[in-house]
């Protein structure tokens, strides 16, 4: 089983997706979206580029945690990780995107 996209509703109205691996974990979280084919431009944007290493942002936290971002080509945020107490857990976050948002389907949840 591979991870799914899905795409919620914020209480404000805006739309936001997570990447969940195939354990139902997230892995990744977009920003907010004001439409939700903005954030199914997202989707496709983290799906171009996930196997890219160069487009992760790999960065360490304010409280000696780890996180990495996700950019597109034009160097926009398009995904934010979880925090993790090491570098290599960090890292297998990375390989577990990767691996899961090339095919990852869609589930659209705001319906």
């Amino acid at each position: 089983m591979s991870g799914t996209f899905e795409i919620k509703k914020a209480k404000d109205g805006e739309f936001y997706f997570h990447l969940k691996a195939s354990n139902g974990q997230i892995i990744l979280a977009s920003e907010m979206y004001v439409a939700k084919s903005s954030a199914e431009n997202g989707i496709e944007s983290v799906k171009k580029n996930a196997t890219t290493d160069s487009s992760y942002e790999r960065k360490d936290t304010k409280n000696g945690q780890y996180m990495f971002n996700l950019k597109a080509t034009n160097h926009q945020v398009i995904g934010t990780s979880e925090t993790y107490t090491s570098t290599t857990a960090r890292d297998a976050g990375i390989e577990s995107v990767k691996t899961n948002a090339p095919q990852a389907a869609t589930h659209d949840l705001t319906a």
